[in-house]
């Protein structure tokens, strides 16, 4: 009986060598973390007088453990503040602005003024106001109605001052849109009004009404939108506007050839200086045509299954050859400090890879502009449209990497990463295209084993489930802890995926935020994050893990000894 007695009192008194309040001092500390987190004044965006918010409480001492770095580039590492600088027309570049000035109209004997000025090139402006009736100028003045209509965008009108003043504010999902939008106010197109059926558009002074037929929305598949609007002349028109990749692909090439080179070269010329590009175009509808669209459209509006994939049909099968009327060169200037927190992160022996749905010249020119490339850099480009040509590039970098790691470990006697190399290092571009034969193939894991020996990874013309995808190729094979930031709908899927994710409160709505671990104003608060606060979370949570068992220990093993004495 004394066995058994001794035997409870020992399961009693000793019980507290189990750490069952070490979860409940664990959120206590991460309650507490969360706390110092939003109150650090180097994590508050004045811009946007937003201050840093920790949504997830259990993870912060993942911040501390951070390997690889996903990042949007729209919004994320630029201000996501559109500037229309250049355009082509028809095959003619004009890219010679002047400083910004803006186009009123008269509307009620009220001046209405466009909020935002851009820079027009005066050759342009001469065209316009000149001779309107000529070819060129009917050329020039198609695709401003084009950028004015072709879009989704509401005019709002303030109140100024001088009540005979009027400010045109124009609201809409997409900071491209309003860029267009006071572009072609700019030059005397401006959209004065928008209702669900129609739109009013002062067109150097005329004031003309065009009555919206259909509407096809921007998606990801057809990276492209388009309107079908009735002039004013009884014509029907298609404007269609979108990426030039989806764009070229459902033109009629061999009627103007010569224009669609010459709008390709300055679209390269364009993004080679770091110029969101976007490519418009038109087609006028026969009767017969428009009333065969007309009928299909209603029906599949009113579909209750497969809706979606309807629409998607019947604007493929509208969206067909398109007369180019040119193309558009809108500036998205870096965040600051941008740079400066790349170079620390990576200093820090994080990997930044950077996922972007901009084209290749962009997203390179932006890749230098943030310090990501350098010119010592390799690039190695996979840029392919079947899967046998991905395979063949992905064997041709798997050898460079190997030659380069050997290379690199020569005259060392421990083996050397390419990533790692002193001397020059690599970096992986990949397109969107390849990543389509790549991802649901058995290819990925050779673009795993090329990718993480590069230094430097930039996906460009990714969609929003690529992205995803790209950040499960690490998560899923590595033990890595994984961070993905953006700021946008499109960014979703990728900061869910990631182990922690970072949502930027910026202009293109909450998804992100919503949808993120943490939710910031700018991408350079990263570097708090992850090397100060990421470094303190997960040092104080060890120290704080251990100092509990050290106490359970020390108490257990003192009634232990008394226990022990009194028995002696």
């Amino acid at each position: 009986m004394q066995i058994f007695v001794t035997f409870l009192m020992a399961v009693i008194v000793y019980q507290v060598i189990i750490p069952i309040s070490l979860y409940i001092s664990m959120e206590l500390v991460r309650l507490g973390q969360a706390y110092f987190m939003g109150a650090d004044n180097d994590l508050y965006d004045e811009s946007s007088r937003s201050r840093f918010q920790c949504r997830a409480l259990n993870i912060n001492e993942d911040l501390g453990q951070i390997k690889y770095v996903f990042s949007d580039k729209t919004g994320t590492l630029t201000e996501n503040k559109m500037e229309f600088m250049c355009a082509s027309i028809h095959g003619v570049d004009y890219s010679s602005g002047k400083p910004a000035c803006g186009s009123s109209v008269v509307v009620d004997d009220l001046i209405w003024t466009p909020k935002m000025a851009v820079r027009t090139d005066p050759q342009l402006l001469k065209l316009l106001n000149n001779d309107s009736s000529n070819e060129e100028a009917k050329l020039v003045l198609e695709f401003f109605l084009a950028l004015a209509a072709c879009n989704t965008i509401v005019p709002l009108v303030l109140d100024t001052r001088d009540p005979k003043q009027k400010l045109i504010d124009y609201q809409g999902e997409s900071p491209d849109e309003q860029a267009l939008a006071y572009a072609a106010a700019s030059y005397g197109i401006v959209l004065v009004e928008r209702t669900s059926g129609y739109v009013v558009i002062d067109v150097l002074g005329d004031r003309q009404r065009f009555d919206i037929l259909g509407l096809h929305e921007f998606d990801s598949d057809r990276k492209r939108m388009s309107v079908i609007v009735s002039c004013p002349d009884k014509t029907v028109k298609l404007y269609v506007k979108g990426a030039d990749s989806s764009m070229f692909g459902i033109i009629n090439k061999s009627l103007e050839l010569d224009n669609v080179r010459a709008t390709e070269a300055h679209l390269h010329k364009y993004s080679s200086l770091g110029l969101r590009t976007l490519v418009v175009g038109m087609r006028e509808l026969s009767q017969p045509k428009f009333e065969e669209w007309q009928l299909a459209y209603e029906k599949a509006s009113t579909a209750v299954l497969g809706r979606g994939n309807l629409l998607r049909s019947i604007a493929a099968n509208v969206e067909c050859n398109i007369h180019i009327l040119g193309a558009s060169g809108i500036e998205d200037k870096l965040q600051d400090g941008v740079p400066e927190a790349i170079e620390s992160l990576r200093q820090a022996g994080m990997k930044v890879w950077i996922l972007t749905g901009d084209k290749q010249e962009t997203a390179i020119s932006i890749g230098y502009s943030c310090k990501l490339l350098t010119n010592d850099m390799r690039q190695i480009v996979i840029n392919n449209n079947s899967k046998e040509s991905c395979k063949k590039s992905l064997e041709e970098a798997l050898a460079r990497t190997k030659e380069h790691r050997v290379a690199s470990s020569i005259g060392s006697p421990y083996p050397v990463l390419a990533s790692e190399s002193s001397g020059t290092v690599l970096a992986l571009i990949v397109d969107g295209n390849s990543l389509v034969y790549i991802l649901d193939t058995e290819l990925q894991e050779e673009l795993f084993k090329v990718a993480t020996e590069c230094s430097v990874v930039l996906c460009c013309r990714v969609a929003p489930l690529q992205k995803a995808g790209i950040v499960a190729l690490i998560k899923n094979r590595t033990d890595d802890m994984t961070l993905a930031i953006g700021d946008g709908a499109n960014d979703v899927s990728m900061i869910q995926m990631a182990d922690v994710g970072v949502g930027i409160s910026g202009q293109e709505g909450g998804q992100a935020v919503m949808a993120s671990d943490f939710s910031m104003g700018q991408f350079r608060f990263l570097v708090p994050l992850l090397l100060v606060h990421g470094h303190w979370n997960y040092q104080r949570m060890g120290y704080m893990i251990l100092y509990n068992f050290y106490k359970n220990a020390t108490f257990v093993l003192v009634l232990f000894w008394i226990l022990a004495s009194q028995h002696c």
